[in-house]
């Protein structure tokens, strides 16, 4: 067991209802049946429930580490339980996330999205947890590069001695499972030649240069390349640590005030804007989106989860959400055109690939 606090977050579409909706409460319920016997039992410190959109979330403190088995298991076990829940109601795409039969010891490459974060405590450590719907890990490139890297948005990156050493990004390309770090602002354009191509070169982790604390984890998941095939979004999760030396809570929210266009959408295959939202608001119908993000925020005092403070649900993020709503009615024009529709890549594992197929015995020699 490790002395330093755990924050996880596991997530997974176990079945929604009436289509790509929303979480039923019965699954919720019994989710959080298993959280209560969990902290009971002395597994985990402190846990919520909630959902984003079609997604459970399970937010943990503990103290067993990042990738422990019993806390990997205990989200397995409680997502599996979920999805029986869903199939006895026939809800939609029950189990979805579910791609593997056996638990191996970590649910990472098993479906489930996690982020975690493993540190000392300081005297005072707020945290900020994303959910987002209807999207992939890509999405959170761009905001959090400004987070971390753009004195446009984070004053403190100019103002906080603590900050002005910057930051190191660790990159994932999820196609060759490799990852690579790079140091902020000394190799800002090295970091944006890959992390632009949101469908491949992912941020995985964020540390402080000066001590290499851990300030940031985003999921990774991308169930297609799992699958082979297309099974639903990914729908990622992300923490972020704020204040004293870090980006404050602010700053850590000012990039979604943008509601930049990220892949997803209706049967993943098209591009939206992520909007900013409120728990009341996480739910996607308007075709399956638009995508949305959420964000949580809590202190940790002893692993122990104080809040959550729904911090999207401001109306200061009413024009963030105006405008999204603007950008969904121009990209859902397009229709099944290019840019509204993803790239062929980015839907080479949808069933358009059994259309192109069934057409290329009728293609010609060009005269």
């Amino acid at each position: 067991m490790s002395g330093k606090t755990t924050i996880s977050v596991i997530k997974a579409d176990i079945g929604s209802l009436a289509g790509h909706h929303i979480v039923h409460e019965e699954c919720l319920k019994l989710a959080s049946e298993a959280m209560k016997n969990a902290k009971n039992s002395g597994l985990i410190v402190d846990y919520y429930v909630t959902h984003c959109g079609d997604d459970l979330e399970l937010i943990m403190g503990h103290k067993k580490g990042e990738n422990s088995s019993e806390i990997h298991g205990l989200a397995w076990n409680t997502f599996k339980q979920a999805a029986d829940v869903a199939k006895k109601l026939k809800l939609y795409a029950a189990g979805q996330d579910m791609l593997k039969d056996t638990f191996s010891g970590n649910v990472k490459g098993m479906g489930p999205g996690v982020a975690e974060l493993e540190f000392e405590e300081r005297v005072s450590e707020p945290i900020v947890a994303f959910l987002a719907d209807k999207t992939a890990p890509g999405a959170f490139n761009l905001p959090f590069f400004r987070i971390f890297a753009d004195p446009f948005c984070t004053a403190g990156l100019i103002i906080d001695p603590a900050l002005h050493g910057g930051f190191k990004f660790e990159v994932m390309d999820v196609k060759e499972n490799k990852v690579i770090t790079l140091k902020t602002p000394e190799e800002n354009y090295d970091l944006l030649a890959l992390i632009g191509t949101t469908g491949r070169y992912i941020i995985k982790n964020i540390y402080r240069s000066s001590d290499d604390l851990l300030a940031a984890a985003v999921s990774t998941t991308r169930l297609s390349l799992i699958a082979g095939k297309y099974v639903g979004k990914d729908d990622p999760v992300a923490l972020v640590r704020a204040q004293h030396g870090l980006p404050a809570v602010g700053e850590i929210l000012e990039p979604f005030a943008f509601p930049h266009l990220v892949t997803g959408w209706m049967r993943g295959s098209h591009y939206g804007p992520i909007m900013p939202v409120g728990l009341k608001d996480a739910k996607c119908t308007r075709f399956d989106g638009p995508p949305r993000i959420v964000a949580l925020g809590f202190q940790v005092r002893d692993a122990q989860l104080i809040g959550p403070a729904d911090l999207f649900d401001d109306p200061a993020f009413d024009r963030a959400r105006s405008i999204a709503n603007e950008i969904a009615d121009y990209m859902k024009r397009h229709g099944p055109f290019e840019p509204g529709r993803l790239e062929m890549e980015e839907v080479e594992y949808t069933g358009i690939q059994k259309v192109l197929q069934d057409l290329k015995p009728k293609f010609k020699p060009a005269s």
